[in-house]
């Protein structure tokens, strides 16, 4: 049995919030001791070439554990080949009321609705310039203050994106949560044109002054029509983003109806997300150009997920949700599945 197997009855014993807090601190003990071997299976780097950077391997962190990037060289010790920071904004802001966050163990789920709390985007700096980042990349992801009109949007987004760049090896614009009222109507056609439009000219403006080009992502929700993934995918295509990640947490509760907390609102994550997830996943990657990468998210328990979600076009993956039910040992099993794939590419979608 592994560590986590041990520690897990005694964290969900806990507030679901409390337990978070309470394992990042016990993960930076270990890291800071020399002990996070015990937490994770090391295993042999799977190297993958996208977005122009190298990534030790395909298997991220999501963003939404590490809110202020204070755990990043704990976080990598776990062997992601990289970790996504944030959701950090301009100013800082404690996010909705207590409690907020709910564990589903009957669906292998959890909802939240923390809302972006966060200490802010110049605390987020500190913490990211202290950090050695020693064995993966460093994803860092964007929003704007609950009490920023949408119409003022871009000049949070504008701020952020300023001030991450010279320290991220990329950057997710996140308009896709469903914990700040009104966010996710950027999403439609025209607000997600003038948005981006605006990102991608600052992008280059920085790309000049910094004298390196960090690639900017957009990050999607689950419950887009069919329609309006296609129109993402027409403005995506049309201002040529680096990449975009698919996706975000869903409002829908089909999968979990009378499951405890079931009906709290906030975002669901977890093996109930998988199914909806993995379909904008394979309609967005039937529609953009080859040239935009896929990153999968949303409902990885197992290395047969992490495989289902490349079978569906993703080049890189992201887990969150599957470490509260799994524990880090998931990160060398979605590698491991991921490289038998690869090197077996004639079994195809099997492995899904």
């Amino acid at each position: 049995m592994s560590v986590y197997s041990f520690a897990r009855p005694f964290l969900f014993g806990l507030d679901a919030e409390r337990a978070h807090g309470l394992g990042l601190k016990a993960l930076d003990l270990a890291y800071s001791t020399g002990a996070t071997a015990a937490l994770a299976r090391r295993c042999a780097p799977l190297p993958t070439r996208v977005l122009g950077l190298t990534f030790p391997n395909p298997v991220g962190l999501a963003a939404g554990l590490d809110k202020n990037g204070a755990h990043i060289d704990a976080l990598l010790s776990l062997g992601f080949g990289f970790v996504e920071v944030g959701t950090v904004t301009p100013r800082p802001q404690p996010g909705n009321p207590k409690p907020r966050m709910f564990r589903l163990p009957a669906g292998q789920a959890v909802i939240n609705r923390l809302g972006f709390n966060n200490d802010g985007v110049d605390a987020l700096v500190r913490n990211v310039e202290r950090a050695q980042r020693k064995g993966g990349l460093l994803g860092i992801n964007i929003g704007k203050n609950k009490d920023t009109p949408n119409e003022d949007a871009a000049s949070d987004y504008l701020h952020c994106l300023e001030r991450v760049y010279p320290l991220a090896d990329y950057v997710t614009v996140n308009i896709s949560s469903p914990n700040t009222a009104g966010l996710r109507e950027l999403q439609e056609e025209q607000a997600l044109r003038r948005l981006v439009g605006t990102l991608r000219e600052a992008q280059e403006k920085l790309a000049a002054q910094h004298g390196k080009r960090v690639p900017v992502l957009v990050k999607v929700a689950p419950d887009l029509s069919d329609n309006d993934i296609d129109a993402a995918a027409r403005v995506l295509s049309d201002l040529a983003v680096d990449g975009v990640i698919a996706t975000n947490t869903t409002i829908d509760r089909s999968r979990i109806q009378g499951m405890n907390h079931a009906d709290e609102a906030g975002g669901l994550s977890g093996a109930p997300l998988m199914p909806q997830s993995t379909f904008v996943l394979r309609r967005l990657r039937a529609r953009l150009p080859e040239s935009i990468p896929l990153v999968g998210v949303g409902g990885i328990l197992s290395g047969a997920d992490a495989v289902a979600k490349m079978a569906a076009g993703a080049t890189l993956v992201q887990c969150y949700t599957g470490l509260v039910y799994r524990g880090p040992e998931l990160v060398a099993e979605c590698v491991d599945a991921m490289r038998r794939r690869k090197e077996a590419p004639s079994r195809g979608t099997a492995d899904a």
